[in-house]
């Protein structure tokens, strides 16, 4: 895959992210419990909805980071329950790469398991906040694979912010859009994504914590 091309379709969506982060209107929330917000608004990507999640978690922005990072392997199966397997398939710099994740069936197998292939762009800033940034990309060498309904994951991705005078907690606000794929009732996923990423924060939450007592 040429790098440049990654680049600037990877910096592309993280202009996208700052602006999904600053925008305040339309969203609607839709689930809210334990400290966590999700809320929704149409997609301007594809036919759907896009999805935000915030909470605050008790662990500092390294801490916290440590497990959300997407290009780290072999740390998102560990806590993430709709995580099977991520893996980099190709590596540009240690802030850029492709990514393919696994997931497993889900909504009491209504929802088959799917792979995403991503390029994942990570961003640092002066605040100590850092940010991942995420589309999916067509890559030579993950082509569809028997077993896996390919989806499709338009920009998305989360911000770890420090709380200001709170060292050891942190704001995690996430963006998710993502296709699917497949004949699915607009009502299974509808419901399965709020869920889902109220899940994402309370397993985390519980990574963190097993992690560093």
């Amino acid at each position: 895959m040429d790098p440049a091309l990654a680049a600037q379709v990877s910096e592309e969506v993280a202009q996208k992210m700052q602006e999904y982060r600053r925008d305040s209107s339309g969203w609607k929330i839709c689930r809210e419990s334990n400290g966590v917000s999700v809320s929704w608004r149409p997609s301007v990507e594809f036919p759907g909805n896009l999805y935000r999640g915030e909470g605050v978690l008790r662990g500092t922005p390294e801490k916290v980071w440590h497990w959300v990072n997407p290009t780290a392997e072999g740390l998102r199966e560990q806590w993430d329950e709709n995580v099977t397997s991520l893996k980099i398939i190709q590596s540009f710099t240690d802030m850029l790469c492709v990514t393919r994740t696994c997931t497993p069936s889900a909504a009491m197998k209504l929802i088959s398991p799917r792979d995403f292939v991503d390029v994942v762009l990570v961003k640092k800033f002066e605040d100590g906040s850092v940010s991942s940034n995420a589309t999916h990309m067509e890559h030579p060498l993950c082509p569809p694979e028997s077993g896996f309904v390919r989806g499709f994951n338009h920009p998305c991705g989360c911000f770890c912010e420090p709380l200001p005078g709170e060292p050891d907690k942190t704001r995690l606000v996430t963006f998710f859009q993502t296709e699917l794929g497949g004949l699915l009732p607009r009502s299974v996923v509808d419901s399965f994504f709020p869920r889902s990423m109220a899940g994402f924060y309370t397993n985390l939450q519980k990574a963190v914590e097993k992690s560093h007592k």
